[in-house]
């Protein structure tokens, strides 16, 4: 807009001058001069004023247009951001139940109830061989093979399971999803770097044993897993809300399979000539948002028909 045409809206308006819109509108004065000999005045004032005079067709401009284009991904993300602290509260209260329910009331003091000793870090560093070694790291086995990235996420999804639970023995759920609720933002890699991945996989066994061995405290160990862990998932390409659905995936489809004969030996494992753990994973695939019970819901209509 030039700045005559903004002179001339005010007055339009009922503006007895310049200096009676600024004050109105509560905007700096201080680039009036600069509008002045530019003869221009910025985008987003000559927006109120049509806004002011109840416009339905608002003037269009390039630049806003690109940056919004810009944002939009953004503002998705933070969007979508706005949803994790619920999820992650969900998968620590699961994991606590799930623990409480195979080790027995104060797992947390690192003996199950059966009086065996409960190692966490051991079990990461255990799951981190298993996911390497869903790699051809081998120099003298299928060297031109490729890695199985299915399963690679399932193993980092196990390695999440030790995580939160180490986690949960020196801390509570609260503080839990306060620490990792700010790492789940990230831009998943698309090709995935399998050497990289090798060695920042490793990392996670380096970070165990240093807290194991006395040479890393165990809060900031804690601090030190979360940020590697969440590295790892985006090197392997792993995004959050695909870790949460999985996750909920494998701990849901326990569940259902104890409540449904899975101990007696009278649960059906193949349902309609697929697998349980296939037949789970289309159901959470489409579906956006993944909770426990909408999913114990969904295997239970299926498993009726069955």
């Amino acid at each position: 807009m030039l700045y005559k045409d903004f002179k001339d809206s005010l007055k339009i308006l009922g503006f007895t001058s310049v200096e009676d819109f600024i004050h109105y509108s509560k905007i700096s004065s201080d680039n009036i001069i600069e509008w002045e000999e530019k003869d221009e005045v910025p985008y987003y004032i000559s927006l109120i004023l049509h806004l002011l005079k109840g416009d339905k067709k608002l003037p269009m401009n390039s630049n806003l247009d690109l940056l919004i284009e810009e944002c939009l991904p953004l503002a998705s993300l933070l969007d979508e951001a706005s949803s994790f602290p619920h999820k992650l509260e969900e998968m620590f209260l699961l994991q606590k139940e799930l623990n409480d329910s195979t080790n027995g009331k104060n797992w947390e003091l690192g003996v199950n109830k059966f009086g065996k000793e409960i190692n966490w870090l051991r079990c990461i560093h255990m799951e981190v061989a298993e996911l390497i070694d869903s790699t051809p790291w081998k120099h003298w086995k299928n060297i031109n093979s490729e890695p199985d990235m299915n399963n690679i996420h399932i193993e980092l999804v196990d390695i999440w399971h030790f995580l939160m639970s180490y986690i949960l023995q020196e801390t509570n759920v609260p503080k839990a999803v306060s620490l990792v609720n700010t790492h789940c933002i990230y831009d998943v890699s698309e090709n995935v770097d399998v050497k990289k991945m090798i060695v920042e996989s490793e990392k996670l066994s380096y970070i165990a044993i240093a807290i194991e061995t006395g040479n890393m405290p165990a809060f900031s160990g804690i601090e030190r897993f979360i940020d590697q862990f969440f590295r790892c998932c985006k090197i392997s390409g792993l995004s959050f809300n695909w870790l949460q659905k999985l996750y909920i995936g494998k701990n849901c489809l326990n569940k259902f399979r104890q409540d449904n004969g899975y101990k007696e030996g009278t649960y059906i494992k193949v349902w309609n000539s697929k697998e349980d753990n296939v037949v789970m994973m289309d159901v959470i695939e489409k579906m956006d948002n993944v909770s426990f019970d909408e999913l114990y819901n969904a295997l239970n209509e299926i498993y009726k028909t069955l």
